[in-house]
């Protein structure tokens, strides 16, 4: 017999990114009594990765849980980038309803919808929270109409369209039912939560069942599964069978070790759980998000949405430069392949392949911010290696005909630049779908766009509308194959031999473009030093010193004046290589270089291509 637990809520806040969902939970964490009146607490205390807080985004979805009233209120904070929603599919799967948080000002944006598709597809019970209404631009009712236009849009019932709206201020901690009347805490939140999101309901009877949604990853415990109990009781020392809905040949009996429940921050080791709870279960070795535990007797898996698949994939090669080795502690094949399949423990969206060579591997992922986390994380923990220009993964149709990723890109730009966006768009196969009048003398813009198209354009974007202008962009199946596209109009300016980059030879050097270097640094042969102001690639001695006569001293050299270097970041260095270079990953340097360091050779090589 079916009961509903009133003692439990369930939710996930959902919203695009930069809207507030992490400090609204830090907020709802606060209030609820969860840190001890003198804690000193972190802004964004559920950003617990330092990519997570230095960037201000958040990547792997948490759990926390709060109580208030007696009732447990389990809250799980998405990312809300697209390159991780592969995250927020899965833990909606979790709960009985969730929290739309939209900014007052920029209102509804590409992601909202996207997330909001997946809340509604699974009939889940929607509470708007319009935060941050104590910006001077805020426009809170114009953001409910914008917000109920994307409910009809998207097909929602009359239940859904009846859903309750919160005005709130995450960032100073209030909330209220009506947009005139500013709040003084976050109760009308925490009392919405507890009229309108239902109570888990589940047989306490009947046969376990708990489906696996994310996976954490610990190196003293190992894999760590959460989920939420559907049915029956969960129990440590109890013997359970793994099945899996999309394997029907997976069946494997597995103790369960450790049961921990969510308090606040913490994880609370408990004996057992009932239905409607959300637990981590520790000690099963080869859990895999997607998999059910049930009791022996009766194993029925419940039926879970296969994750997105990857768009987008780059090599990962063992560093082979001249100045390999010398900076990072693990360099070898080896380490790079531990590694790599290490982080498939807790990233379900992404995939990594042997290639026919043991010092490469095909990794793929959601697209480029996905990827360059992952770079930035491994860099961090001390890894050597080189990584190649970003590709498109494309897939071949019924009929034979080869179908690429295809993606909604929206653009809020100042007017003024509208015009040199959609030529270079336009260059890139986008094709123009609606252009509005967005808030604040913005233009919105909406591309239809191959996904390649959009790889390294970001900087550009950012130069072109000196950096006035947002650009989201959701991923929208596969479409026909549109083209060749030429990425980038420059060349490269290439060291010609390995020393030492010496100011008289880069003076020389910065004549033909912009330089990457500064003197004293590190050079090899073949190694990408700037870029040419032309298309072609070029040639330099950056190692060059002033030969030397009796008439002439070298203290003349001090005279010569350098424009200080362009310092590529990792993004803005993914973007700029091209398909026949490499970028050499270090934890001290980023480094472009040719594929074919020997000049030679990769003249031999482009007459070939050619």
């Amino acid at each position: 017999m079916k009961q509903t637990r009133n003692d439990i809520r369930n939710i996930a806040i959902i919203a695009h990114v930069d809207h507030g969902k992490t400090t609204l939970v830090d907020e709802l964490l606060k209030q609820s009594g969860v840190f001890r009146e003198n804690q000193a607490v972190s802004e964004r205390v559920m950003d617990s990765g330092d990519i997570e807080r230095e960037r201000g985004i958040t990547i792997l979805a948490k759990n926390t849980a709060i109580t208030y009233k007696d009732t447990k209120i389990n809250i799980i904070d998405t990312p809300g980038h697209a390159d991780f929603g592969g995250e927020v599919e899965r833990v909606l799967k979790m709960v009985n309803g969730v929290i739309l948080v939209v900014d007052a000002f920029e209102g509804a944006m590409p992601q909202t919808k996207f997330v909001l598709r997946k809340a509604l597809e699974l009939q889940l019970p929607v509470i708007v929270c319009i935060n941050k209404i104590d910006r001077p631009e805020a426009r809170p009712s114009e953001v409910i109409d914008e917000v109920l236009e994307l409910f009809i849009e998207l097909d929602a019932n009359d239940e859904q369209l009846d859903c309750p709206f919160v005005f709130a201020s995450a960032k100073t901690g209030i909330a209220s039912l009506d947009a005139d009347a500013p709040g003084t805490n976050m109760i009308p939140l925490f009392e919405t939560i507890l009229d309108y999101i239902p109570a888990p309901e589940g047989d306490p009877e009947a046969g376990t069942q708990v489906l696996i949604s994310t996976i954490d990853y610990n190196e003293y415990v190992g894999r760590i599964g959460v989920g939420k109990v559907d049915n029956g009781t969960l129990s440590v020392g109890r013997e359970v069978v793994i099945v899996n809905h999309h394997e029907p040949d997976k069946q494997k009996k597995v103790k369960i070790s450790k049961l921990y429940e969510f308090d606040g921050l913490n994880k609370v080791e408990v004996s057992q759980a009932g239905i409607g709870s959300i637990v981590a279960i520790s000690g099963i070795t080869d859990i895999h998000i997607g998999d059910t535990l049930c009791s022996v007797d009766n194993p029925q898996p419940i039926p879970f949405q296969k994750i997105s698949e990857p768009t987008i994939a780059m090599h990962f090669i063992v560093n082979d430069s001249p100045l390999a080795g010398q900076e990072g502690k693990y360099v070898t094949s080896r380490h790079l392949r531990e590694r790599l399949f290490r982080e498939l423990n807790t990233d379900v969206s992404l995939r990594v392949e042997e290639t026919d060579t043991t010092e490469a591997y095909k990794v793929s992922g959601r697209g480029e911010l996905h990827l360059s986390v992952l770079i930035e994380n491994m860099r961090r923990e001390g890894y050597e290696f080189a990584v190649s220009k970003a590709e498109v993964l494309y897939k071949t149709g019924e009929r034979g005909e080869k179908l690429e990723p295809m993606e909604l890109c929206y653009i809020d730009v100042p007017e003024e630049f509208t015009g040199s966006i959609i030529e270079k768009l336009s260059q890139r196969k986008g094709e123009l779908q609606n252009m509005s009048a967005a808030v604040g003398g913005y233009t919105r813009l909406e591309f239809s766009i191959p996904a390649r198209g959009l790889i390294g354009y970001r900087g550009e974007f950012m130069t072109d509308t000196k950096g006035n202008g947002i650009m989201n962009s959701v991923f929208d199946g596969y479409g026909p194959y549109k083209g060749d596209i030429q990425y980038r109009k420059q060349g490269s300016l290439i060291a010609f031999e390995a020393g030492e980059a010496i100011t008289y030879g880069l003076y020389n050097a910065q004549e033909r473009g912009t330089l990457f270097i500064s003197p004293g640094e590190k050079v090899y042969s073949g190694m990408v030093v700037g870029q040419n102001g032309r298309g072609e690639d070029i040639e330099l001695n950056v190692c060059k010193k002033k030969q030397l006569t009796n008439t002439r001293s070298s203290s003349a050299d001090e005279a010569l004046r350098l424009t200080p270097p362009k310092i590529l970041s990792l993004e803005q260095a993914l973007e700029f290589i091209d398909t026949d270079e490499l970028l050499e990953v270090t934890p001290t340097s980023l480094r472009i270089r040719k594929k074919i360091l020997d000049p030679t050779m990769r003249k031999r090589a482009s007459f070939k291509n050619k």
